[in-house]
């Protein structure tokens, strides 16, 4: 199922990146996908903390039973709405490959774009581990760094 939601999310990028360009003539000096602003390494830890960031929100409001279900299309828009406002000037917050992907394809500029790829991926993962190493454990957090139990409830059962 993942590979189709990444296709299809890809697909998308490059469809709505393709329609921008013949709509508008656009040239790659006027490109409109992201680039850092400042240095590779700022917009990789940029991209890194939003999305991040992202995902614990994320998972909390949707796999949570006790968070409050209706509420949680306000707590993602402002978290993302947060993240534009912080990272929008250092990486332009992408958040995601895809929607760096497609314009850079589309228009041929692949100025620093590992940083759109590695960047969310490290981030989405980190934000779901430690979502999961806080909600599925018992325990106040001194207990567990003291008996590292923690890393008995997210290993396998033998």
């Amino acid at each position: 199922m993942v590979p189709l939601y990444v296709g299809a999310q890809l697909a998308g990028s490059l469809l709505a990146s393709l329609t921008l360009r013949l709509m508008f003539k656009v040239t790659p000096e006027a490109y409109f996908g992201t680039t850092p602003t400042d240095s590779a390494a700022r917009a990789l830890v940029a991209e890194i903390i939003i999305s991040f960031l992202l995902m614990f929100v994320i998972s909390g409001v949707s796999t949570d039973s006790r968070a409050i279900g209706e509420l949680a299309g306000i707590a993602v828009g402002m978290t993302i709405m947060l993240n534009v406002f912080v990272a929008g000037p250092i990486s332009g917050a992408s958040m995601n490959p895809a929607r760096s992907l497609g314009p850079a394809i589309v228009m041929g500029v692949y100025k620093d774009i590992w940083v759109y790829i590695v960047g969310p991926i490290a981030g989405v993962m980190a934000g779901g581990f430690v979502y999961n190493f806080i909600r599925f454990t018992d325990k106040p957090l001194r207990e567990l760094t003291k008996s590292a139990s923690f890393l008995r409830s997210i290993s396998p059962k033998q």
